[in-house]
């Protein structure tokens, strides 16, 4: 992703940051439940990891090439088909896991919800700054 002058710095470190906690994150949750479950749960923990972080990182670049354009209404069009194919392949994903492995269906949310954890992670370390922001 190039620096864009719609980002600080911070924020620009912030969501490079998030696809790497992500991962690492889903990384300790596949160790713990290959201790707890079995190897193929922790498996299906870390490419739920994987999933989000990489739906994360496509989505936050072509919100950025979005930004940038100059020419918003032509990448517009392209940034729709952009995200609903990225919709498409993750309920393709969830449908192929849902048939093949029905019971590794929640190992799988478990990892792509780590998201969910990390964004509130950065929320929270966010908030000094805004307190500050608004005294």
């Amino acid at each position: 992703m190039s620096n864009s002058s719609s980002f600080t710095e911070e924020e620009t470190k912030t969501l490079q940051r998030i696809p790497l906690e992500v991962l690492l994150l889903s990384l300790i949750g596949a160790f713990v439940a290959a201790f707890l479950f079995n190897i193929v749960a922790g498996l299906f923990v870390l490419a739920g990891g994987f999933f989000s972080a990489a739906s994360f990182f496509w989505l936050k670049n072509a919100l950025s090439k979005l930004l940038i354009h100059p020419n918003k209404k032509k990448l517009l069009r392209s940034a729709l088909w952009s995200y609903l194919l990225r919709l498409l392949l993750i309920i393709v994903v969830f449908s192929i896991i849902i048939i093949f492995f029905s019971k590794k269906i929640f190992a799988f949310m478990a990892g792509f919800s780590t998201i969910i954890l990390v964004i509130l992670a950065e929320a929270i370390r966010a908030l000094p700054r805004i307190k500050k922001w608004k005294n």
